[in-house]
């Protein structure tokens, strides 16, 4: 479904602040308390200082007064304590170290000539302000996680085909029975996963979801998207003047770690998280909660290479929590953006818009924005979404009366719009029913790079835009002045109306690679047609398949086919469990 990516690599930072002690400001206070004594002196010449010095020494005759007294008192105990020191000198030493500490704080208290100060001081409510933290509870967001979606229970059998080249088909990274993990050209069943029961399609990578709750990625991690670390010392190959290639080299060159599907780095996460859906674009993976909560992994590509992960975060190694919404019911994901719908029916859009794909406008110079999960705005006509789906830089909402909401990319009608087609950086940027399907109910509906595919309620596949590889599975006569854009060498290039496919019925279920298209039937079976230069459609070749074909070979012959998907040069088929 997404375009292939460059295997480049980066990183994030992060910043810690460090707060001021509290102690520093309560002893300023006692400044404060004689500070408006000087401000009524400085008002005169420096004669009138001579006010709060008076007042200064007043303060110290009362205190001289006071203080005969126990100067007397203190001579007496000194001559009775010498005659007691031969008997108990212990005693007369903490007496001593006790009149001491008494008269330091005595001094103390005249230095700074006020009474408040010392209460103050014993009153410390500093120490009492902790209390802040304790109000963001983390209880309170665990009352708030309830159960909103449940996870897939329907196991099926994987089988994989296309290059695979940089892993992207999980079977390992040798021979199996003499064949090798790249390269394949029909349907071959993937012996290292069990259980699966989701499954998700990247533009270089796969994530599915098990049984057991856990998620499996393979394929490109050089950004991240596998949400694991694949690091390998392993070497390439010798490429000798024979080649290396050949059959009977059992040296694939494949790094094991990311051919080979295995569980995300699931140690920062909290217990108790249970998945319901995975979905991948080009270089990133997200994962959907029974809670309604997504985690992700990887980052986001714009047009000048990587945009990030979020505002903070460049490439994300490992699965981290995205806090900016939560109590949502559904994803899907693009080459470079995401959607999300809540229990709500608002949709929030992130990643990459520099195709309308995030159905906003975004400024040049804070980019970073488009990182930021964004609501799309209110659906025309009150819709009430149902399904969401994503091209390569389009989108689709379904809604619950069938109808087709669209936006984003447009310069090959992907989205089913004559308008701004066959024009460069044609787009739309806000949601809108697309009318050319306005005769239809959809019950199904996917995009690739340039085209889209989908199919009604009775069982009709209807195909529209790019036609040059071959997209949109329509034979050569279909094409006319009415529903087709030309090119100037009076070439078919654009089918602008969405057409159906004659020859093909009762279709349940479609999906799209990047120039490549499957339709499933009732009965379980699959076709395909398109772009194949990579055997990305099962049929064994490398030339464009023109129309849908039955793929038909003995792994799959017998099987009840329910799921099909696809990245840029690899496709993946579930059935049901024989």
């Amino acid at each position: 479904m997404a375009p292939t990516t460059s295997r480049t690599r980066g990183a994030a930072a992060k910043a810690v602040e460090e707060k001021p002690a509290a102690p520093v400001k309560k002893a300023a206070a006692p400044v404060k308390k004689v500070a408006p004594v000087k401000k009524a002196t400085e008002d005169s010449d420096k004669e009138n200082a001579g006010a709060p010095v008076a007042k200064a020494k007043g303060v110290k005759r009362k205190r001289v007064t006071k203080t005969p007294e126990p100067e007397a008192e203190v001579e007496q105990v000194e001559e009775s304590a010498q005659e007691e020191e031969e008997v108990d000198e212990a005693e007369d030493a903490d007496a001593e170290q006790t009149a001491t500490k008494t008269a330091g704080t005595k001094r103390g208290r005249t230095k700074k000539s006020a009474e408040p100060p010392a209460k103050k001081q014993k009153k410390e409510p500093a120490p009492k302000k902790p209390a802040a933290p304790k109000k963001v509870a983390a209880p309170r967001v665990a009352r708030a996680q309830k159960e909103i979606n449940q996870p897939p229970t329907q196991v099926m059998d994987i089988f994989v085909f296309g290059e695979g080249s940089s892993g992207e088909l999980g079977l390992g990274a040798v021979k199996v029975d003499g064949k090798k993990p790249i390269d394949v050209k029909r349907p071959r069943i993937n012996h290292n996963l069990n259980g699966v029961v989701q499954v998700a399609c990247g533009g270089m990578h796969v994530a599915v979801l098990t049984k057991e709750n856990k998620i499996l990625t393979w394929g490109v991690n050089d950004q991240g998207a596998l949400g694991r670390d694949t690091t390998w010392e392993g070497g390439l190959r010798d490429v000798d003047e024979e080649g290396s290639d050949s059959d009977d080299d059992d040296d694939t060159g494949l790094n094991p770690r990311e051919s080979t599907p295995a569980e995300i780095d699931t140690s920062t996460l909290p217990d108790g998280i249970t998945w319901v859906q995975v979905v991948a674009s080009d270089s990133a993976t997200f994962a959907l909660t029974t809670t309604g909560q997504i985690y992700g992994w990887g980052t986001f590509r714009s047009n000048e290479g990587i945009l990030g992960f979020n505002r903070t975060v460049l490439i994300q190694k490992a699965p981290i929590l995205v806090p900016e919404i939560n109590k949502i019911v559904q994803l899907s994901a693009g080459s470079n953006h995401i959607l999300a719908l809540d229990e709500k029916n608002k949709i929030y859009a992130w990643g990459a818009g520099q195709q309308a794909q995030l159905a906003r406008r975004l400024l040049e110079r804070d980019d970073s924005a488009a990182l930021f999960p964004t609501g799309i705005g209110a659906l025309p006509k009150r819709a009430k979404a149902e399904k969401l789906a994503c091209g390569s830089y389009h989108c689709f909402v379904l809604d619950t009366k069938g109808r087709v909401i669209g936006w984003g990319l447009n310069n090959y009608a992907e989205l089913g719009v004559r308008a701004e087609a066959g024009s460069d950086g044609g787009y739309i940027m806000k949601p809108q029913m697309i009318e050319s399907l306005a005769d239809y109910e959809i019950t199904s509906i996917a995009g690739g790079e340039h085209h889209s595919v989908a199919c009604t309620e009775d069982g009709k596949l209807l195909t529209w835009g790019r036609i040059d590889g071959h997209q949109v599975g329509q034979p050569k006569e279909t094409f006319n002045e009415d529903n087709t854009i030309y090119d100037d060498r009076s070439n078919p290039r654009i089918l602008v109306e969405p057409t159906v496919v004659a020859g093909l019925e009762d279709v349940v279920q479609v999906a799209a690679g990047t120039d490549n298209s499957f339709a499933i039937t009732s009965e379980g079976k699959v076709y395909s047609w398109g772009f194949s230069a990579n055997y990305q459609t099962g049929q064994g070749k490398t030339d464009d398949i023109e129309t849908p074909i039955l793929i038909d070979n003995s792994a799959i012959r017998g099987r009840k086919i329910i799921f099909a998907g696809a990245g840029g040069q690899y496709s993946v088929l579930g059935a049901l469990p024989a």
